[in-house]
């Protein structure tokens, strides 16, 4: 049996730039795919760094030493457009093919509001040390490995049977404002999300939590709609570039949170409101009950009081529903896709004793 002779290691951004200026990094195999990251997703790996946050191990494979220059050569075969990224950010002379328009980038606010619109040269040299002294985790092939054998480990690296959902895959295509945004404050009731039950350890291992964050942040911003992938899509690419409304999207999806702190607490997991789809009528109804849904965003609205009758009133609705005493349009909402318009719309009703336009 042929085993790998693998070499796993650390280097620094600075190796590879020394590399580069050297003319002995191979950046661009035949085989790898060609640079296509936007700049938020340059930013995003610049402030990793900056946070000394580690990033997906680098491959590189050794190349055999060149008899004329007596020079060793490493190419990079995984990790292309991360390097890449840091090369045009630093030393983008270096790189022969560099192209203003795709690849120059700054720092974005959402990423990093202290070091915003900054170049390398910008940033406080502290911060310079502290990007080029950034060690990667690094495993290099021997060049005796060929290109069929490097797609084969990259084909036993990805077949590990689990296909990304639709968050992991946004996750992994988005980096902008409305992104951010729903990890941050997904990320920020973590254990909310465990004390109430909602969320199992791999819902949350799965960004299940993330997706319910950015529901909420689009029924703030569009109303009640139906949950289906092509809506939560479209908020992630609209609001990838800008999120005017943020901070009041975020006051509010706080303010929320918290009165459902309040007035449940760790009794939450007791009631039906654990279960995902009704914790998002739940969600719905003390928002509309607070700002209204619909209600403009650019206008700073002090939140209406949840009373206790008004919470109670809303523990026995999902009793009646789950016992099925509630309303037949009810039971037959609940009892169809609860994630579809006019079933969420009739059980924020319900729970509100108010229409939902």
């Amino acid at each position: 049996m042929k085993t790998l002779d693998l070499t796993r290691t650390l280097y620094t951004v600075s190796d590879f730039i020394s590399w580069q200026k050297n003319k002995t990094l191979v950046l661009s195999p035949s085989f790898q795919r060609r640079p296509v990251w936007n700049s938020g997703a340059k930013s995003f790996l610049i402030d990793t760094i900056m946070r000394g946050l580690p990033i997906p191990i680098i491959f590189l494979r050794d190349q055999k030493t060149d008899l004329k220059t007596l020079q060793a050569k490493r190419e990079v075969i995984d990790g292309q457009q991360r390097i890449r990224t840091i090369l045009s950010f630093i030393c983008p002379d270096e790189l022969d093919n560099y192209d203003l328009v795709n690849d120059f980038f700054t720092i974005k606010k959402v990423h990093n509001k202290e070091f915003a619109n900054k170049t390398f040269g910008e940033l406080p040299s502290d911060i310079r040390q502290q990007i080029l002294d950034y060690q990667f985790s690094v495993h290099v092939l021997p060049s005796t490995v060929d290109d069929r054998e490097v797609l084969q480990v990259f084909a036993r690296m990805n077949s590990t049977g689990v296909k990304l959902n639709d968050q992991e895959l946004r996750n992994a295509n988005f980096f902008g404002e409305f992104k951010t945004l729903s990890y941050n404050l997904s990320t920020e009731y973590l254990e909310h999300w465990r004390n109430w039950s909602i969320f199992t350890e791999y819902n949350i291992a799965r960004m299940e939590e993330v997706e319910m964050a950015s529901e909420f942040l689009l029924l703030m911003l569009k109303g009640v709609v139906g949950k289906t992938q092509k809506y939560i899509e479209g908020a992630y690419e609209e609001y990838d570039d800008s999120l005017k409304e943020m901070a009041e999207l975020e006051k509010r999806f706080r303010h929320t949170m918290s009165t459902i702190e309040i007035k449940f607490g760790d009794k939450l997991r007791l009631t039906p409101f654990h279960k995902k789809t009704f914790f998002y009528s739940l969600f719905a109804s003390i928002y509309h009950l607070s700002y209204g849904i619909g209600s403009p965003l650019t206008t700073k609205i002090k939140p209406e009081s949840v009373t206790t009758a008004q919470s109670n009133l809303m523990l026995k609705c999902a009793e009646k529903i789950e016992n099925k005493t509630a309303p037949d349009e009810v039971v037959q909402a609940t009892s169809l896709r609860t994630t579809h318009l006019s079933s969420r719309k009739s059980l924020i009703e319900y729970l509100t004793d108010s229409k939902i336009k």
